[in-house]
């Protein structure tokens, strides 16, 4: 397909209601409670490039780059894009979210990184309105040159809690912490680490969670153990309060619990195995959340594990 050719909408039979906070009944199409899709490869236009390899990949949510995310660049993007991504996104209701470059850390002791964090996710905010996303997902960072946690959360406050305040318009995303594996200094990879963060930004009404199954295994949830997927998300629930739970990184990992090391693994082949996504389904906290995958494998491995995972939500 080439640049100037319209995608063509979803394929019919896609959810027709995909709101973050939204509550559906347990006996409705399980579609409808939890969609499931991919981060989608944008290059080449966010509609002409994402929206067919989502089709393929059976995607019924979908996530990605408007940066390049190992830079600092902030393009101004393609407005044509923008616009069929958008109308494409709304008129089969498909959820689309935001992921943030990766070099973004708050909690850095360099004063360049900082400004140039806050820059960065300006940039990411401003665009997942334009093309209609629903969230931004943001690595929470970590402390680093020696300094103490309390010292670099009281820094994302001053830096972070002002780009939140920034989002007044009704269609404008929310702000999604996704924590990290546990490596080095990080400010939050255990669901209690959320308290912490959230208190530092008022428990803000534009902010919310990206839990990463991969990353809060590898910190040491053992998602694997018995009920332990119903354990992590309950004790994220009392650390953020229900309803903050706005979005799913659905992956397996390639290392044990508590490894502290983020290695994705496709659905099932990893050491969390295919349970702990079914028992994830049935939690109450997962209503109307959808799950994106970031495994490997490319084309065939994403379908393969969307399937999967359409698989076990069927209760």
């Amino acid at each position: 397909m080439s640049t100037a050719e319209v995608p063509t909408p979803f394929p019919a039979g896609t959810p027709t209601a995909h709101v973050p906070s939204a509550r559906v009944p347990a006996g409705h199409d399980p579609a409808l409670r939890n969609p499931v899709g991919g981060h989608v490869p944008v290059a080449g236009g966010l509609a002409s490039t994402g929206l067919p390899y989502a089709r393929e990949v059976g995607a019924e949510a979908v996530q990605v780059f408007v940066a390049n995310p190992r830079g600092w660049a902030t393009p101004l993007g393609n407005p044509a894009q923008d616009e069929l991504f958008r109308a494409a996104c709304a008129a089969e209701r498909i959820p689309a979210y935001v992921h943030a470059p990766y070099l973004i850390n708050f909690g850095s002791h360099t004063a360049a990184t900082v400004e140039r964090s806050v820059e960065s996710l300006r940039h990411s905010l401003r665009r997942a309105r334009a093309i209609g996303a629903l969230g931004v997902v943001v690595h929470t960072g970590s402390a680093t040159g020696g300094r103490p946690r309390a010292e670099a959360l009281a820094q994302v406050r001053t830096h972070l809690l002002p780009l939140l305040d920034e989002l007044t318009h009704d269609d404008d995303p929310y702000l999604l912490l996704e924590s990290t594996a546990g490596q080095g200094f990080s400010l939050c990879s255990r669901t209690w680490d959320f308290g912490p963060y959230f208190d530092a930004l008022d428990h803000h009404p534009k902010l919310g969670v990206c839990l990463d199954t991969c990353h809060i295994f590898a910190a040491g949830h053992d998602l694997a153990g018995p009920g332990g997927m119903k354990q992590t998300l309950d004790l994220l629930v009392d650390t953020v309060g229900e309803g903050r739970l706005k979005l799913i990184h659905a992956n397996d990992s390639k290392d044990v619990t508590g490894a502290h090391k983020d290695r994705h693994e496709n659905i099932g082949a990893g050491h969390i195995g295919e349970e702990p996504f079914r028992e994830l389904f049935s939690h109450p906290a997962t209503q109307g959340v959808p799950l994106v995958i970031e495994t490997p494998g490319g084309k065939e491995g994403h379908a393969a594990d969307v399937a999967r995972l359409k698989g076990l939500r069927t209760f």
